[in-house]
C-alpha cells in the first residue's frame, strides 16, 4: 500500500489475498495495519476491552478470535470499496458479508451448523501504507433473527441487503472527482433535510427532492429494509422521529465521495432522547442515548438510488436498559448443566 493516490487497490489487493480469514486473519493484521492501529467495534464485541481495540493483540482478540471461534471456513465478500479524504486523512470504506458456518457458541447464540452471512460496515484510515484507525459494525442482529432469538418485536421491514444494483460497488480505479464531489454534495443536502423536520409532516424534509421514487433503503437488523418512500416512512422514518425528535447529528469520523458512492460513519453521530413509544416495540424510556452509525449511498443521475445503513443496535438498546444477550445466556447455562 504504497500509492496514496489509489488506495483502494492497493487495500483490495491485500484484503482479497487474505479474503480467507479462517486461514489468514493474523496476515491480513500483519500486512494492513499497523501495530498501534486503535479499532473502535461494535458490541458485543467492545464488552471485554472497551470500545476502542488497540493494536494487532488486542484486534485479533477482540475481533477475529469470536469470530474464528463460531464460524468455520470464515470469508470476506466485499461488495463496495470506495476512498477519499476527509479532515485530511486517507480513507476507505468497505461494505460487504462475513460468511462462514456456524459451528459453536457465538456470544450465547447456539449455533446452528448452517452457513449465514454476517453483514459488515468497515472504515479505515491509512497512514504511510498502513490502516492506523479503523471503525467496525457487524449485523449481529441480522444473524440473532436469521437464529430465532432476536428478542424484541420482529422487524417491520424485510430481510434484504443485495450488492449495488449496477455491480459497480468495488472502484478499484481512480473515480472523477466531479462526480465524486456531485454525489458527497447530494447526500450532504439530503442531510439537511432530514434535519429540517417540522415535528409535524414528513413532507417538510422534502425528501422526494434527492430520492428515485423506488429507492432501496437497506437498514440493520431490528429495522429491516424498505423500498420507496411510503414502505420506508412506515418501516423507518415515522417511528424513528416519534421515538427521537430531539435528536442531533453531528461528530463524524469519516464522510467521503467516490464516483457515485457516498459513505459516512459516526462514533456516535446522532445523540438523542428516547422520547417517543414505539419504535422496536419499546416503551419510551426517557434516557438520553447515542447511536454509532454508517450510511453508504449510491447515486444514479440526480438521485440517491441505494442506502444500504447501519446502527450498532445491540450498544444502543444497551443505553435503554436492554441486554439482549441475558437470556440467552442463561439457557448457555441450562445446557452446560442438562
Amino acid at each position: 500500500m504504497n500509492d496514496p493516490k489509489n488506495l483502494n487497490a492497493n487495500y483490495w489487493q491485500i484484503i482479497d489475498a487474505t479474503r480467507d480469514l479462517s486461514a489468514c486473519a493474523t496476515t491480513l493484521l500483519n500486512q494492513l495495519y499497523a501495530p498501534d492501529c486503535v479499532m473502535s467495534v461494535c458490541a458485543p464485541f467492545d464488552r471485554a476491552q472497551g470500545d476502542a481495540l488497540v493494536g494487532h493483540a488486542a484486534i485479533y482478540e477482540g475481533l477475529f478470535a469470536p469470530l474464528l471461534a463460531s464460524f468455520s471456513n470464515l470469508q470476506r465478500r466485499t461488495e463496495i470499496l470506495m476512498q477519499g479524504q476527509f479532515k485530511g486523512g486517507d480513507w476507505v470504506a468497505s461494505y460487504g458479508w462475513l460468511i462462514g458456518k456456524f459451528e459453536s457458541d457465538f456470544f450465547g447464540i447456539t449455533p446452528t451448523h448452517r452457513h449465514h452471512w454476517l453483514r459488515f460496515g468497515w472504515f479505515e484510515r491509512i497512514e504511510d501504507g498502513h490502516v492506523v484507525e479503523s471503525i467496525v459494525i457487524l449485523d449481529v442482529p441480522r444473524l440473532m433473527i436469521e437464529c430465532g432469538v432476536w428478542p424484541v418485536r420482529p422487524q417491520l421491514g424485510e430481510n434484504w441487503s443485495p450488492a449495488p444494483v449496477a455491480q459497480d460497488g468495488l472502484q478499484l480505479k481512480l473515480s472523477d472527482p466531479i462526480a465524486s464531489e456531485k454525489s458527497l454534495k447530494l447526500v450532504e443536502a439530503m442531510i439537511a433535510g432530514l434535519m429540517s423536520y417540522d415535528g409535524k409532516s414528513l413532507k417538510s424534509m422534502g425528501m422526494t427532492r434527492f430520492w428515485t421514487p423506488q429507492f432501496h433503503w437497506y437498514g440493520p437488523g431490528g429495522i429491516g429494509s424498505a423500498r420507496g418512500h411510503q414502505d420506508y416512512e412506515q418501516i423507518h422514518q415515522q417511528p424513528f422521529l416519534t421515538a427521537f425528535p430531539d435528536r442531533i447529528g453531528g461528530n463524524h469520523r469519516c464522510r467521503i465521495g467516490d464516483g457515485a458512492f457516498v459513505a459516512s460513519s459516526g462514533w456516535p453521530s446522532i445523540n438523542a432522547t428516547h422520547m417517543g413509544d414505539g419504535w422496536l416495540g419499546i416503551p419510551a424510556t426517557n434516557k438520553r442515548i447515542s447511536m454509532r452509525v454508517m450510511d453508504f449511498w449510491r447515486r444514479e443521475g440526480d438521485f440517491l438510488s441505494e442506502n444500504w445503513v447501519f446502527i450498532d443496535m445491540i450498544d444502543l438498546l444497551q443505553q435503554f436498559g436492554i441486554d439482549v444477550f441475558a437470556g440467552l445466556q442463561a439457557d448457555a447455562n441450562l445446557r452446560g448443566k442438562s
